[in-house]
């Protein structure tokens, strides 16, 4: 029976942040990273204090990872951008004559391979026109998937044979067979049909039993998936959880990225909290996401 969870969701802090996104444990500092698409900046926040470093990007940024070398790497708007010591650099344009296109989620791979996805913006327009790249340690842009609506949650199993993605108006979660050492993907197959009535599948974080753990956007909640079948729901005060991640020094917290985007003013007043960063303990820790190592 599927269980589910009203209390023990905390909020780590309230930023004024439109559509934040993409959480990833940073464990060099013990800080959780995320990203507010809209806002235009990567946050990096102290989970034990609230206390927020945040960087203005160059562009609209759809994911961040921690970079092995130092810094950070992120997907916006226009390619794949390094930040350290205070500045921005591009290391490989993607697409950058397609102003009509936008990087959305993203995680890298246990190789230290960054893979994000592309969508239409504004997304009604040109349904199907985004895609799934992978960014090699070389800076080497591969194309993996076309035909992508809104390129979302990406995740691994354990033995990195499986890679899960969701593209969310498929309303599905989706598993590829992996090659680790090619960095290739094969064999595609629906693993999970989502409810319609439950919001849309949207960011994703894998736990260490193989659980996914699934933000669904307009949802209110974040759901749990075993072997493809619900078994879990944590619900929130806040209708749009964009994305999830594990993090803390035992990755034993899930930290949950909200948004307030397509909210009206009505919506917005009663969900004050719409936009912030909120914590969980599910009993259960979560696997590691690896660095980029470019």
């Amino acid at each position: 029976m599927t269980g589910v969870v009203d209390a023990g969701v905390e909020v780590v802090v309230a930023l004024d942040s439109e559509l934040g996104e993409g959480p990833v444990w940073d464990a060099r500092n013990d800080r959780i990273a995320w990203v507010d698409i809209l806002g235009r900046f990567v946050h990096v926040t102290d989970p034990a204090t609230g206390q927020t470093a945040s960087i203005r990007t160059p562009s609209l940024v759809g994911a961040v990872v921690p970079r092995a070398s130092g810094g950070y790497v992120a997907a916006v708007e226009d390619g794949f951008w390094a930040w350290d010591d205070g500045a921005w650099q591009r290391l490989a344009a993607v697409e950058d004559d397609r102003p009509d296109l936008r990087f959305n989620d993203g995680k890298c791979d246990a190789a230290g391979r960054f893979w994000a996805g592309s969508m239409a913006w504004p997304y009604e327009n040109n349904a199907w026109a985004g895609s799934l790249y992978r960014l090699d340690p070389d800076h080497t842009v591969t194309r993996m998937l076309d035909g992508v609506w809104i390129s979302n949650g990406l995740a691994w199993s354990a033995d990195n044979e499986t890679m899960f993605y969701i593209d969310t108006k498929r309303q599905q979660v989706e598993a590829f067979r992996f090659d680790l050492e090619a960095g290739t993907i094969a064999d595609r197959r629906t693993l999970v049909e989502t409810p319609r009535d439950g919001g849309w599948p949207d960011g994703m974080a894998i736990d260490v039993e193989g659980g996914l753990w699934v933000a669904m956007w307009g949802g209110w909640s974040i759901h749990r998936y075993v072997d493809g079948r619900l078994d879990r729901i944590v619900r929130l005060p806040v209708a749009q959880p964009s994305s999830c991640a594990f993090g803390g020094p035992d990755l034993d917290v899930l930290y949950i990225t909200t948004a307030k985007d397509e909210l009206g003013e009505a919506d917005r007043r009663e969900q004050p909290l719409a936009g912030a960063l909120f914590r969980f303990e599910p009993g259960i820790a979560g696997l590691p996401v690896g660095d980029y190592r470019g």
